[in-house]
């Protein structure tokens, strides 16, 4: 096979930054990247978690650094790309995991709780990306994948806030397709279906909402991390050279039924 289609999917020696990396989806992918030869940085709040999947992935192997902050606080999460930059460089693959489901009614949502669940899940995403779009420019090569959810395109119960926010994070991914793609930088997002993550495993613990969900697929199952290993290297890789603006739906065919 010709050495130009064989390496469609290879990240070796790209530098990757993944925020929400210290649990879930955000350390899935991490470990997917690194494990296929990228150097990662994890970025979350927690330092000694994020200590602990770093000394896992260096022992298998991976090329990986960290760096403790809180998203929310927005002075610090700005001040982020020194740190970010030093281990490997400027990241040419941006994933914006971070997140927060707080379960809420309508009659419970503050002000409070809706600005933090705003923040975290989609303005972060935005202006997290835009710390490394000079720098991309400048490579002339980026890419920048956000994480919708089922709740972009549907209403779940006490989810009001969350699903306005990934719902706003398909419109923000093509706006910033718009806004960067003519540069080289392609921006797409995963919408994962059901996983089991720190966000979702009360509802694992419940049997009968679990058959539910499996049975709402036109897979027949749940989702596992393994499944998003093809999508996260598709998306950060060449093999999407031409394909920005996107969500692609892992979720087993529970947007198709």
């Amino acid at each position: 096979m010709p050495e130009s289609r064989a390496n469609l999917f290879d990240v070796t020696s790209r530098n990757a930054v993944v925020t929400g990396a210290s649990s879930g989806i955000g350390l899935a992918l991490s470990q997917t990247l690194a494990r296929m030869g990228a150097n990662v940085v994890l970025v979350a709040r927690r330092a000694e978690l994020l200590e602990k999947e770093c000394d896992e992935i260096t022992r298998l192997g991976g090329s990986v650094h960290s760096v403790d902050v809180d998203l929310l606080d927005r002075h610090a999460a700005m001040a982020s790309h020194d740190r970010i930059c030093e281990p490997f460089g400027s990241p040419d693959i941006v994933i914006n995991a971070a997140g927060i489901n707080l379960r809420e009614s309508s009659d419970e949502v503050s002000w409070e709780s809706w600005d933090r669940t705003i923040s975290l899940n989609l303005s972060i995403p935005f202006f997290f990306s835009r710390l490394f779009v000079d720098d991309m420019k400048r490579a002339g090569w980026g890419r920048i994948i956000n994480i919708a959810s089922l709740q972009s395109l549907r209403a779940f119960p006490n989810g009001i806030a969350y699903g306005a926010s990934k719902g706003g994070v398909i419109q923000l991914t093509r706006a910033m397709a718009e806004s960067w793609s003519s540069f080289g930088i392609m921006c797409n997002a995963i919408a994962p279906g059901f996983f089991k993550t720190a966000l979702t495993a009360p509802v694992f613990e419940n049997e009968e909402v679990l058959k539910k969900m499996a049975d709402s697929t036109a897979i027949g199952r749940n989702g596992t991390m393994e499944d998003l290993q093809g999508p996260v290297l598709f998306f950060a890789s060449r093999a999407s050279d031409y394909v920005t603006g996107q969500v692609l739906f892992v979720d087993g065919g529970f947007t198709a039924k």
